[in-house]
């Protein structure tokens, strides 16, 4: 059997005034090609499948559209969980008519799904947090043992009180029962989860840069060791970057998002995880990487000139551009830079330090007159950079307006 893994769309996500959207329906039209070419037999959606909890028309649109051709007009089943991101109402709220398309939506944990036949598959067991598959064609089920994020009202109310002692325990026991009650070696065992999950002993992974955090100091850590001996493949979501922090036999991994969403991912290959799997055998899985989506590009330039000559041989990328220099920036500067490429998203002028005298900048004489003091004003708030001429200019219309 054929699996495909994916995870953190974050479907209507902006990068600062950017819109993505574009580039979302392009890489989504990629991934149902790979689901067609590797003629997948289950879709696993690991969570962020939108990036608010009020997205935009146009995601969500995109999103059903996207589900709709993946579950390959319900012959194909799609499992999909909330995250951190997304709205569990919200991602509930569809079920009942979704799974009329083979599309099953899980907001909550501990989530029982009813059980339902479609002509291709059907859910001929579930239970809280779990189902098991039938699929047309195939003589063994598949398991899945399901665990979308809760925040922290809700990972009170499902998993107790004290969750910054008892996260761990309890996920280990709710799992395990539920493993040991339904996953025996007769059929394919997987976990979906989307929580912040390490393995314990190793380095802490960093949180995408600009997410919304899960790990609040150690309280949300779950660690990889909690996973039933039964689960043959853990789909996780929640970290961008493609990583297995599992074994090769028993695969823990983060499938990554689909495009770069934040410039701590600058540079990063995207990829959708493609499991092979049977019964009572170790899994296989192959990274297919994503091609589509503009990459994101961190730049540092001592001059406008050399700036402005980069950007316009790189005009399909997205840029935080740096601008090392002696003096601030002027206006007709910014002007080149941004005429030059239509995908700046931060222009950062730095200037270079220089040496001051700081017991000459802490005394100011209050008694000059108002230009000396702004210049001197500046100067102590800037490492003893000087006002440039349009900054003068700016400050001398606002006393003459």
């Amino acid at each position: 059997m054929k699996i495909l893994h994916t995870a953190d769309w974050h479907l209507g996500k902006r990068l600062d005034r950017f819109s993505r959207l574009e580039e979302q329906v392009l890489i989504m039209n990629e991934m149902v090609e790979i689901a067609d070419e590797h003629n997948v037999d289950l879709v696993l959606i690991a969570g962020d499948l939108f990036d608010n909890f009020n997205p935009s028309t146009e995601a969500v649109e995109l999103f059903y559209k996207t589900l709709k051709r993946l579950s390959n007009n319900g012959k194909r089943p799609v499992i999909a969980i909330s995250g951190n991101h997304d709205s569990p109402s919200f991602i509930d709220a569809p079920d009942p008519l979704a799974r009329e398309c083979g599309i099953i939506l899980i907001g909550y944990p501990k989530a029982k799904i009813s059980p339902f036949a479609l002509e291709d598959f059907k859910i001929s067991k579930s239970a809280a947090g779990f189902l098991e598959l039938e699929l047309k064609g195939h003589s063994f089920p598949v398991r899945l043992l399901h665990t979308p994020y809760a925040n922290e009202i809700l990972l009170k109310e499902y998993f107790g009180e004290n969750k910054e002692a008892e996260l761990n325990n309890i996920l280990a026991n709710h799992w395990k029962e539920t493993a040991d009650e339904f996953c025996d070696e007769n059929g394919i065992n997987l976990l979906m989860t989307h929580l912040y999950m390490n393995k314990k002993g190793a380095p802490l992974l960093d949180e995408p840069e600009g997410e919304k955090p899960i790990k609040i100091g150690n309280a949300d850590l779950v660690f990889s060791d909690i996973i039933p001996d039964q689960i043959q493949y853990t789909a996780l979501g929640h970290l961008h970057g493609f990583k297995n922090i599992g074994t090769e036999e028993k695969p823990v991994v983060y499938s990554s998002s689909p495009l770069c969403y934040s410039f701590s991912e600058a540079g990063q290959q995207k990829y959708v995880s493609i499991i092979h799997a049977e019964p009572n055998q170790p899994v296989s899985y192959e990274k297919i990487a994503l091609k589509n989506g503009k990459p994101l590009v961190r730049k540092t330039f001592q001059s406008v000139e050399t700036a402005v000559e980069w950007l316009n041989e790189n005009q399909n990328s997205l840029v935080e551009l740096t601008l090392e220099s002696e003096t601030y920036l002027k206006a007709e500067e910014r002007k080149l830079l941004y005429q030059s490429h239509s995908g700046i998203i931060y222009l950062i002028p730095k200037v270079k330090n220089q040496e001051t005298d700081e017991n000459s900048l802490a005394d100011i004489n209050l008694n000059q007159d108002i230009h000396t003091l702004f210049r001197d004003y500046f100067k102590s708030k800037n490492g003893g950079q000087d006002a440039n001429e349009d900054l003068i200019n700016l400050f001398n219309e606002i006393l003459n307006p």
